[in-house]
């Protein structure tokens, strides 16, 4: 046998029994991992997580909500654009925040501020219209989603804005919120898109992003929300950026996360769940449960449509999986559940009412 039909034999082998290949390829070693959960139950065990529901954007749905009377709920997770809080260049306006803050308080919650510089609709800029101009390069520019946009966070001057707009935000809510994070790394860009990108950069300004953030609230909870990074595909393109953002935030104090729990996704597995599992943190870790993943998908997948959904391919409840699988496998601090129903409301709450 020549070494062509060897090697033919072996891909037939790998083809017919696929865990032949699976056992042997570190892109699949976490695989099977969500299956030592599977028999978890409502109501979920007590633990130590924080839970938080998560509204993105409609802010005004967590009035006469019914997480407000769920005591294992402790408040809300609310994304905040930069655009909103700085209408102006150097003006903000934070009054929507107090509102907020001021109405969960009323009810015992606590709030958790998501702050918004990338859009993932195309119609939509998260960044003040001052951005907009060449002083700002831009200010923005289409995100690696494609159907979005993303801040120039590598540009020193928009840094600068944002690092005012953070020293502001810590200025009035430092030690009064339960913390605050920044949107996802995922959303990068790429040279072909913006020249002054390159993923090197991408590294460090999201890391001096961070800095700012920790300096900015040094008494609530900071956070990172770390999933994926421009320029490198773990496990087998790995150039350390993920890795690097991890043990950065770990070092000075920002908590790090990421949305969509994703249990049987190779993507999520092999960046930021392998980033939470496989390393130990004095810094605490948050996962989000976004919009889709009650079904196994995300926002973004092109097969997913929330209105064709609503409830109808629901199988099971896979809220008792979830919750485990980041208890126990992700050792997390922080859960966000989105407002997404009927999944909401049929699902989570009764697990959490307990």
């Amino acid at each position: 046998m020549n070494r062509k039909e060897k090697l033919l034999m072996l891909v037939m082998m790998i083809a017919t029994f696929p865990t032949f290949g699976q056992k042997y390829n570190p892109a699949y070693r976490y695989a099977d991992a969500y299956k030592q959960y599977q028999n978890a139950n409502c109501p979920l065990e007590k633990d130590s997580i924080k839970h938080f529901v998560y509204f993105s954007r409609d802010r005004a749905l967590i009035h006469d909500h019914v997480f407000l009377q769920v005591q294992r709920l402790e408040g809300a997770q609310i994304m905040y654009s930069w655009r909103e809080l700085e209408p102006k260049k150097g003006e903000y306006d934070f009054s929507m925040i107090h509102e907020d803050y001021k109405y969960l308080t009323s009810y015992g919650k606590k709030l958790f501020i998501q702050l918004q510089d990338v859009s993932f609709r195309a119609s939509y800029k998260a960044v003040p219209g001052y951005l907009l101009t060449d002083e700002f390069d831009g200010g923005c520019v289409a995100s690696n989603e494609e159907e979005g946009w993303v801040a120039k966070r590598w540009n020193p001057k928009v840094q600068d804005r944002w690092a005012k707009l953070l020293v502001a935000l810590g200025k009035e809510f430092d030690g009064k919120i339960e913390g605050i994070n920044l949107q996802e790394t995922a959303a990068g860009s790429s040279d072909e898109k913006d020249t002054s990108f390159t993923p090197e950069r991408y590294v460090e300004c999201i890391k001096e992003n961070m800095s700012a953030l920790k300096t900015a609230f040094p008494n609530s909870v900071t956070m990172q929300y770390a999933n994926f990074m421009p320029g490198e595909w773990l496990p087998w393109d790995d150039k350390g950026y993920l890795r690097a953002i991890y043990q950065y935030g770990n070092d000075i104090g920002v908590g790090l996360g990421g949305p969509d729990l994703m249990v049987h996704r190779k993507g999520q597995l092999n960046h930021l769940i392998t980033m939470m599992h496989e390393n130990v943190y004095t810094v605490p870790l948050g996962i989000a449960i976004q919009d889709g993943n009650y079904t196994g998908k995300t926002g973004a997948d092109k097969d997913y449509n929330e209105k064709k959904d609503n409830g109808k391919n629901r199988d099971n409840n896979i809220v008792p999986l979830l919750h485990a699988f980041a208890k126990d496998f992700l050792k997390v601090n922080y859960m966000f559940w989105v407002n997404q129903e009927p999944y909401f409301t049929g699902d989570v709450v009764p697990c959490l009412n307990n």
